[in-house]
């Protein structure tokens, strides 16, 4: 029960130094804090090419979500020296975030309804806190648009990500076990 509570708490850190960061104009802070975070997990991971594989995918997922809501003139990032490109600090994060696929977040694994409702829902809240509380986010109006984007991009990349969490573990398990799939 450890593990996971302080994968979410790091996680949460992250964030945190993430958005104060960026709303400041500062990268710096995100790839620092996110850099200790998954180290720290990687170094604890009972089944590290996993972890890895979800790193992986979620910074491509990143360079979709987060590259269309930029592209889109709906969504602006402070600290986002490329334009459209998604700045580091979001980068991080979605590394980061990777992290928890098998740990804290582990029980989005559960039920597809689960990630999709998580990305859709909660995910456009975490850019709102962003945006309100730190100015790391701005939003074009009318801003439900690119909330709504957010959240129908969080959606299927975080079904994508529990799927492939879910079949990577298993799998791997079953490596280590001497099974076939």
């Amino acid at each position: 029960m450890r593990r996971p509570l302080l994968n979410l708490l790091g996680n949460q850190l992250v964030w945190l130094c993430a958005v104060a960061g960026a709303g400041r104009g500062w990268q710096w802070p995100a790839l620092l804090a996110s850099a200790l975070y998954v180290v720290s997990q990687f170094a604890s991971a009972s089944q590290p090419r996993v972890e890895l594989r979800l790193l992986l995918l979620a910074l491509v997922c990143a360079w979709l979500v987060d590259g269309v809501a930029a592209a889109s003139g709906r969504v602006d990032y402070a600290a986002a020296p490329l334009g459209w490109i998604p700045p580091p600090w979001i980068m991080a994060l979605w590394a980061a975030f990777a992290m928890t696929l098998t740990s804290s977040m582990a029980f989005l694994r559960r039920n597809w309804l689960l990630p999709v409702t998580f990305g859709l829902l909660l995910a456009p809240l975490a850019y709102l806190s962003a945006a309100r509380g730190f100015d790391a986010v701005r939003f074009a109006a009318p801003a439900w648009q690119g909330v709504l984007l957010l959240g129908v991009g969080w959606s299927v990349a975080l079904t994508l990500l529990t799927l492939c969490a879910r079949h990577w573990s298993r799998t791997n398990q079953q490596t280590l076990v001497g099974t076939s799939p």
